[in-house]
């Protein structure tokens, strides 16, 4: 271990192996609590809280489409193929050896997506007075964590490291299931917000959004998360992000 940081490890072979038809039949299960779940919450909302919802949908095509890109991403769960392009691709990024600087400066970049950070950041705004937006990421980032855990259970994906035993894993074997990507979802999420709440321009956007891209691909490369997971966890956090703007324009009545 050198500054603190963990050294790779390979992992041993896994013992246990749950057979595919059976992740299948999980993860149809999981489409149909998703699908009613929607449905149930859109019923719930007011007449006029689901015509203003429908209203921005409209305005927000790019939100549709993010939705309708997600809705396919966890489709494809279910796909066989999509697996085994996963691990190709895994393999690609995550087999090579890198220089110890390098893994140590991806496994510093992916903690951009800790939830932790999330809060020192409104905080940070929070004293520049910015009370609003630090609200809203304080609330984003605790419902967009609910949100990912609820999906990671209902997936039920394996991380890659206990379905492949040559994963090479950074850090520590992290907990949990690896659908969708929760540092990727979250970091999305904020720049996606900072983006909207600021009105930045394109050159700015593209920074923000290549800080985002590149803690993805940490994720594939600390040996967590398969390509799938990262790609959901952008379009999940994407779409966060603008629904907090649709919020703060329709429903959020506090002032700060």
């Amino acid at each position: 271990m050198k500054n603190n940081i963990p050294d790779p490890v390979l992992l041993p072979p896994t013992e246990t192996r749950t057979s595919f038809s059976g992740v299948q039949q999980r993860r149809f299960i999981f489409l149909l609590f998703l699908g009613a779940g929607l449905v149930l919450v859109v019923a719930w909302l007011p007449d006029a809280a689901r015509k203003s919802l429908w209203h921005a949908l409209g305005a927000q095509r790019g939100l549709v489409v993010l939705l309708a890109l997600f809705a396919l991403l966890t489709l494809s769960l279910i796909w066989s193929a999509g697996q085994r392009l996963d691990m190709q691709i895994f393999r690609l990024f995550n087999l090579r050896r890198y220089p110890g600087w390098m893994d140590r400066l991806m496994w510093l970049t992916t903690q951009l997506g800790n939830m932790l950070v999330a809060f020192m950041i409104a905080l940070f705004f929070f004293i520049l007075s910015y009370r609003r937006l630090a609200v809203e990421i304080l609330l984003g980032t605790i419902s967009l964590w609910i949100l990912v855990e609820i999906i990671k259970a209902l997936s039920a994906r394996d991380r890659p490291f206990l379905t492949f035993d040559k994963a090479r894993v950074i850090g520590w074997r992290e907990k949990g299931r690896s659908f969708p990507s929760g540092h990727t979802t979250q970091i999305f999420f904020l720049m996606t917000l900072f983006i909207h709440y600021f009105q930045l321009g394109i050159g700015a956007s593209i920074a923000l959004y290549s800080v985002a891209a590149l803690v993805g691909f940490t994720r594939i490369y600390v040996g967590v998360h398969y390509p799938r997971d990262v790609i959901a966890g952008i379009v999940l956090g994407s779409v966060w992000g603008l629904l907090a703007m649709l919020v703060d324009r329709y429903w959020l009545f506090l002032h700060f």
